[in-house]
């Protein structure tokens, strides 16, 4: 195509066109007919998808010689890797272990041999909406420092994800499903959380998918809800409120000395968390006020003091609005990322 492009050119040009004039009519400039002269003989269309002749391509032959040989029976149960050193040890070569891989794949025979299961992209948890409090409760399990090097104790926490407020927390010496079982059992009857009303999500580990678990919540009527394995970010409230807990200035710089003094340290953050902690997501009340529904006339009374603030004094705003003090509405867990599509959600009790 070049060649005859460059013949094309040349011949009204000695006609007396100007090339510029003949090139534009290609579609090509100068500089690119200058560039395919000098070339000479190496003139392939080098363009992205154009069409190409690899001399040192596969035939049809050799293409339908591989499939042949794959399914030999032999062959029928292993892979290119040890189908192709099986065939050198024969004193064959038909093609590359990359080539017998394309040849499979391009006839739809690249499948996993043996009784092993293939390997599988978990799904990611259904996104849920909490629109008041008792709807959605995340939980998990942390490790507590003991005196004993190598031994931990083990800190069951359950936060709510739309007020903030730890509902439920007990101490033990290891993760038992019976353990996780009773507490969210004596949480539920202290929010006095009805049947179908509330879902609990957690990580992929045996506590939280023991039978004894499961049955819990199934008798409780408790929707479960489960991280992918080995991915933090599905479990975001419970990871944050961990590292709220071990970063606090009032955590221990030593080990517990016993399980009653890592119980009697965390009864005391736990009230501190609920009842005097601020919370940035919340606007900055506590996650009691929120739980109980008091958020909604402080945010109101702090509004008001900023717009009586901004009458006094209208230059220190600058036209600008006043504090953002209106109250946070549906807090989601793992919602879809914005791509212009409805979030598959999990439709939640009144």
């Amino acid at each position: 195509m070049k060649q005859m492009a460059i013949s094309l050119i040349e011949e009204v040009v000695a006609g007396g066109a100007r090339q510029r004039k003949a090139c534009e009519v290609l579609g090509i400039s100068c500089r690119t007919l200058r560039r395919w002269r000098a070339n000479g003989d190496d003139l392939v269309d080098k363009r992205k998808g154009a069409q190409k002749s690899c001399p040192h391509a596969l035939s049809e032959q050799d293409k339908a010689r591989i499939l042949k040989v794959c399914n030999q029976p032999e062959h029928q149960s292993l892979p290119p890797s040890q189908i192709v050193p099986k065939l050198a040890d024969e004193g064959i070569y038909i093609a590359s272990e990359s080539s017998f891989y394309r040849m499979l794949r391009a006839n739809d025979q690249c499948n996993r041999r043996g009784r092993a299961r293939p390997p599988h992209k978990p799904t990611r948890p259904i996104a849920v909406a909490a629109s008041a409090p008792n709807q959605v409760w995340s939980w998990d399990i942390t490790y507590l420092p003991s005196a004993i090097r190598g031994q931990f104790y083990r800190l069951y926490m359950v936060i709510d994800i739309y007020s903030r407020k730890i509902v439920g927390w007990e101490v033990h010496h290891d993760e038992l499903s019976s353990h996780a079982a009773e507490l969210i059992t004596k949480a539920c009857l202290r929010e006095r959380v009805t049947r179908e009303q509330l879902v609990l999500h957690s990580v992929n580990r045996s506590p939280m998918k023991g039978a004894t678990m499961l049955a819990t919540l199934q008798q409780l009527g408790v929707m479960p809800s489960f991280s992918r394995p080995s991915v933090s970010d599905d479990n975001p409230y419970s990871e944050s409120l961990f590292r709220t807990l071990k970063y606090t200035p009032a955590y221990p710089g030593k080990p517990f000395v016993d399980i009653d003094t890592a119980r009697a340290w965390v009864q005391r953050f736990v009230h501190w968390y609920n009842e005097e902690h601020c919370h940035s997501s919340i606007r900055f009340v506590t996650p009691a006020q929120r739980h109980a529904g008091r958020d909604v006339s402080i945010l109101a009374a702090r509004s008001a003091v900023y717009e009586a603030a901004k009458q006094s004094n209208p230059k220190r705003w600058r036209g600008r609005a006043t504090r953002n003090w209106e109250p946070v509405g549906t807090v989601w867990l793992n919602p879809e990322k914005p791509t212009g599509k409805p979030i598959n959600s999990m439709p939640m009790a009144a």
